[in-house]
């Protein structure tokens, strides 16, 4: 009986433990809109192969970027957006790169710069997923900032710098 009582307990433990990993992978549909929705289950492509899937980063600050290699303030700003990506993740943060390019331009131009975050390919339709998360203009860069429930919190069009991440972290 002690038997089938700890197989019953092991069983139910199993299965709260999936639930939960599942809960976690996948984001609550809870006060969110639908193209933020769309974002967090999105999938990208990498610039070295494999996919980056956002709903991992789901639960953790985030700070989204969308680039290209012809932008120069994009180009400018990576430096800074490196160095912040460092100091972000040792609080729990994040940052993601969504290149609005093609795939060997932007494996070339990693080849030659590379940075500490991580880049996925949202190629030219990373225009509209960008205009979806609120870049009124398509226009490039543009910064999006996620809070811990999935929300974005900040704007922002045009070039950022290491000071102004840092100020919108702290805010979260």
């Amino acid at each position: 009986m002690n038997r089938r009582l700890m197989l019953g307990a092991a069983g139910a433990a199993a299965a709260g433990a999936g639930l939960g990993w599942s809960l976690w992978r996948q984001p609550p549909p809870v006060e969110l809109d639908e193209a933020t929705l769309a974002f967090w289950r999105a999938r990208f492509a990498q610039p070295d192969g494999g996919e980056l899937a956002m709903t991992p980063f789901f639960g953790k600050p985030l700070v989204l970027n969308f680039w290209a290699t012809w932008c120069p303030p994009c180009v400018k700003e990576m430096p800074e957006l490196d160095r912040f990506a460092k100091a972000f993740a040792s609080r729990g943060g994040r940052v993601v790169g969504l290149a609005v390019d093609n795939p060997t331009a932007v494996r070339q131009f990693l080849q030659k710069t590379p940075v500490s975050y991580a880049i996925g390919m949202a190629g030219f339709d990373g225009t509209e997923l960008s205009r979806a998360l609120g870049n009124t203009t398509g226009a490039l860069p543009f910064t999006a900032v996620f809070d811990r429930s999935g929300r974005v919190v900040q704007r922002k069009l045009g070039e950022t710098h290491f000071e102004e991440l840092q100020s919108w972290a702290q805010a979260l």
